[in-house]
């Protein structure tokens, strides 16, 4: 028996604005609207958009060593994070694959942390698992998640609160919304300028409706959200990195901080920490996650098989789709490292042809983060 579909605080709000929903990640999602994902991208990218991201897990770290403890999961940088940033994460098991990529924020006396929606379970159990006894994880389920992207983000969420605009990416504040408490980043997964807003569930339609009521603001569905991460060069979690890929084979050596690196000051101490610093060191791995653009205007789906010129199998296709700022098909996947190299022809096999494509440095359009 199908298990039911959870669904978000706003799911009744999606199904007024004619939304088509799907099964996502255990959650009835929105799709699309009636704009259409072509037009969703676009308006995303020149005015503002809205998403309703609630089904992913919001978590509460608490106690006098929780940075220290959390830093012994992730090769990141914890415990010298400002009270007010956030930061980029991923869990690592003892493989050095990834087991999820979340975001981190030092509220002072708190961390913040988010996780993705499929991974959510797991995610707390593993924290569960591996903290002290002095710190004490708290699972939010009261509060939904919006996130407002594009290049007018700021300038519609300044209406509600101006101390939004003071805010440079990856800041996070502690501000008042419509009379509400919200926590609020500077950050996104779009690769455009814009807020992520934890708002307590049941004030979240209020706020919704209160930013759909600026002309510049049209709700986003996971489809375009999708093609807007791609062409950033942003990793789907499951998709483009998972338990079988280390960061380094995934091209996020710039996750790894540098005081957790061989010649860092608190280097290691997360798990898989000897293969990933030894990949790091040599640069030895078989395979890397790179970018790349079509020349045909067919898109390349995910689970596409990649060829080389002589029609040797040298990778795969990890998510794909036709860009629509780009203007072509953009795609990322992993290929042979030796074949990893910018300007590289390689083939795609889509319903029997062999589709020619070209590593290209991602991200394929420019990331238009503010900051300052």
């Amino acid at each position: 028996m199908s298990q039911e579909l959870q669904v978000t605080p706003l799911h009744a709000l999606h199904i007024e604005m004619g939304a088509k929903m799907v099964p996502f990640a255990g959650y009835d999602m929105p799709v699309q609207y009636a704009l259409g994902v072509r037009k969703e991208h676009i308006h995303c990218r020149e005015s503002a958009g809205l998403f309703d991201v609630s089904h992913m897990g919001q978590l509460r770290l608490h106690g006098e060593n929780a940075a220290k403890a959390l830093e012994a999961l992730v090769p990141v940088d914890i415990i010298d994070l400002p009270a007010g940033k956030q930061r980029y994460a991923f869990f690592t098991n003892e493989q050095g694959g990834i087991l999820d990529d979340l975001m981190v924020t030092n509220f002072g006396d708190h961390l913040f942390v988010v996780v993705n929606a499929a991974c959510k379970e797991q995610d707390i159990a593993h924290l569960k698992a591996n903290l002290p006894e002095d710190v004490t994880l708290e699972l939010i389920e009261d509060r939904a998640l919006l996130a407002l992207q594009g290049p007018k983000a700021a300038e519609v969420l300044a209406r509600l609160n101006p101390a939004v605009k003071d805010m440079i990416f990856m800041d996070a504040i502690t501000i008042d919304l419509m009379g509400v408490e919200c926590l609020i980043s500077r950050s996104g997964y779009t690769g455009e300028d814009g807020y992520e807003i934890s708002v307590p569930a049941d004030k979240s339609e209020a706020l919704a409706r209160e930013l759909l009521g600026y002309e510049e603001v049209e709700w986003i569905g996971l489809g375009a959200r999708d093609s807007l991460r791609l062409e950033c060069g942003l990793c789907l979690y499951g998709h483009d990195i998972d338990t079988t890929t280390t960061p380094v084979e995934a091209s996020l050596l710039w996750g790894i901080s540098k005081p957790r690196r061989a010649d860092g000051e608190r280097a290691g101490g997360f798990p898989g920490a000897d293969i990933i610093l030894e990949q790091i060191a040599t640069k030895d791995v078989a395979r890397k996650r790179v970018g790349l653009i079509g020349l045909s205007k067919a898109p390349v789906r995910e689970g596409s098989k990649l060829f080389d010129a002589n029609d040797n199998e040298i990778g795969i296709v990890t998510s794909g789709t036709f860009g629509p700022t780009k203007g072509a098909p953009v795609a990322m996947g992993y290929v042979q490292s030796d074949l990893a190299a910018l300007g590289t022809e390689v083939f795609a096999e889509v319903r029997g042809k062999k589709l020619a494509m070209v590593v290209e440095k991602m991200p394929f359009v420019p990331q238009n983060y503010h900051r300052g």
